[in-house]
C-alpha cells in the first residue's frame, strides 16, 4: 500500500506556540515516508482545502521547520471557519473529499480548540461514509485552555506566565506611584467563558500584590467587587484588578459586549477593563490606569514557558505517531502525573468525547468570595508558566523568527467558493 499524503492546518485564534505543534508534526512525518508521503498545510486553516490552496512543505528546508518551534502565531495562516453539519452545508464536505482525493490525502491534522476539534470528529465521521476514509487526529490548542479531558491546552501555559509576569510588573509601578497617584490598575485578558488565563494573574499574590479577579464563572455583583476594592486599597494602598472579556451580569449579559458576532456566532468582546475601571472611579474615587493583553498576551513567545513549548510539540509528534499506527477520531492529550516534581505523559481522547465540550474553571480553584484562587488553583498554574525557552535573537536585536517559502501545490479542481 502506498504512502498517503497529509493535510495540515491551524485554526482559530493562534498562540506563542501553535508552530511548535506544526514542527512536531511535519519532522516526525517525514520519518515516516512509508506511510505518510508529502505534508500539505492548508493555508488560512481548513480554509485551505477548501478553496485547494494548499502549502507543499517539502519545500521548506529542515532548519526552517526546525525554526518554527521557536516562532509565534500561525505559520502557515489560521481562520475562523467552523464547518456547518452535513445537512446544512453537505457541498462543504463534498469539496473537502474532492480535494483530499484530487491529492491523495489520507491524514487530516487540525490544530486548534473546540471548533475545530468538531470540525476533525465531522470529518473523521463523515468521510468513511462519503466514500474516502480519512484518519482525522485533532491537535490540541488554545490559550483559553477549555479543552475537556486533556489536563492543559498548549498555548495557554505560554499565555499564563505573560499575565502573571505582566500583571507583577505593572503592579509594581501601580505600588510605586500609590501615595500620590494612581491606585487602581485593570488588566484585561482573554477568556470567553473559562477564566483560566485570569486566574493566572492570582498568582502574583505570593508576591505581595493585593489582587482582585473577576471570573467569567461568577456572576458579577457590583456592589461586592468594590467592597472587595475598596478593602484592598485601605489596606495596602493600591490594588489589581485582573478582568476576563467573558465577564457578565447575572442576567448573561457581557460587560464587554459590542453588539457584534464574529464568523461562529459569538458576541465580540473587548472593553471590560475601562468599564471596571470607570466604574472604580464613579463609584470611590480612584485614579485608575487600564490596559488590554489581547494578541500581545497570545503572541509572546519571548516569554513562552518551557514546559508549554514541549508539551505542544510532544503533542503534535504524538498526532503523527497515532496516525501511523491507525488510530482514528483521537486527541492526543496532557496527562499529569505529579505537581511537583511536574511530571506528565501523553495520553489520548476519543474526539465524541472532545467536540463541543467546554471546560470551566473548577469552583475548588476559586476562593469562596469569588474574587481569587485557592491553593489547589496555583499548585495546578505554577508547573505550567515554570521554565523558559528564549528563542534566538539577532544582531539587530530582535527575535530570529522564520517565515516560511509557503509555496502552493498545483490546483487541479475549479474554483470553489467559501
Amino acid at each position: 500500500m502506498s504512502a498517503k499524503n497529509a493535510f495540515y492546518a491551524q485554526s482559530g485564534g493562534v498562540t506563542a506556540v501553535i508552530n511548535a505543534s506544526a514542527c512536531g508534526v511535519i519532522e516526525t512525518a517525514r520519518k515516516h515516508p512509508d506511510k505518510i508521503g508529502n505534508v500539505y498545510a492548508g493555508r488560512n486553516g481548513i480554509i485551505g482545502a477548501l478553496e485547494e490552496d494548499l502549502i507543499d512543505t517539502s519545500l521548506e528546508s529542515s532548519d526552517d521547520i526546525a525554526a518554527l518551534k521557536n516562532t509565534p502565531s500561525g505559520g502557515f495562516g489560521s481562520c475562523r471557519f467552523k464547518l456547518k453539519s452535513l445537512e446544512d452545508n453537505k457541498a462543504e464536505y463534498e469539496r473537502l473529499i474532492e480535494v483530499f482525493k484530487a491529492h491523495d490525502i489520507g491524514y487530516f491534522f487540525y490544530n486548534g480548540g473546540g471548533d475545530s476539534a468538531d470540525t476533525c470528529y465531522k470529518v473523521s465521521q463523515l468521510s468513511e461514509k462519503m466514500g474516502y476514509p480519512v484518519q482525522a487526529i485533532h491537535v490540541p490548542k488554545t490559550v483559553d485552555n477549555d479543552l475537556p479531558i486533556t489536563d492543559n491546552c498548549p498555548g495557554f501555559g505560554s499565555v499564563a506566565k505573560y499575565i502573571a509576569v505582566s500583571a507583577l510588573e505593572a503592579s509594581f509601578d501601580v505600588r510605586s506611584m500609590a501615595k500620590t497617584s494612581t491606585k487602581i490598575f485593570v488588566l484585561e485578558v482573554m477568556g470567553r467563558h473559562a477564566g483560566w488565563i485570569a486566574a493566572a494573574g492570582g498568582l502574583i499574590e505570593d508576591e505581595g500584590i493585593p489582587v482582585v479577579i473577576l471570573f467569567p464563572e461568577i456572576e458579577f455583583d457590583q456592589d461586592k467587587f468594590m467592597a472587595q476594592v475598596d478593602a484592598k486599597v485601605k489596606e495596602h494602598g493600591f490594588c489589581t484588578i485582573v478582568v476576563s472579556e467573558g465577564i457578565h451580569y447575572p442576567d448573561g449579559k457581557f460587560l464587554a459586549e459590542q453588539g457584534t458576532r464574529d464568523n461562529f456566532g459569538h458576541a465580540q468582546l473587548g472593553g471590560a477593563a475601562p468599564v471596571v475601571a470607570n466604574m472604580i472611579k464613579e463609584a470611590l474615587g480612584y485614579k485608575f490606569h487600564w490596559a488590554v493583553a489581547d494578541y500581545l498576551q497570545r503572541a509572546a513567545r519571548h516569554l513562552a514557558s518551557e514546559s508549554d513549548v514541549e508539551q505542544a510539540y510532544a503533542l503534535g509528534e504524538k498526532a503523527v505517531e497515532f496516525a501511523v499506527a491507525g488510530e482514528n477520531s483521537i486527541m492526543p492529550t496532557v496527562d499529569r502525573i505529579s505537581n511537583d516534581p511536574y511530571e506528565w505523559k501523553i495520553g489520548k481522547a476519543n474526539l465524541a468525547d472532545v467536540a463541543n465540550v467546554e471546560k470551566m474553571m473548577p469552583m475548588e480553584y476559586i476562593t469562596e468570595d469569588g474574587f481569587g484562587i485557592t491553593q489547589a488553583c496555583k499548585d495546578y498554574l505554577t508547573p505550567l508558566i515554570k521554565g523558559e525557552a528564549y528563542p534566538a535573537y539577532k544582531a539587530n536585536g530582535l527575535p530570529d523568527y522564520v517565515t516560511l517559502k509557503l509555496q502552493s501545490v498545483d490546483q487541479k479542481l475549479e474554483k470553489f467558493e467559501v
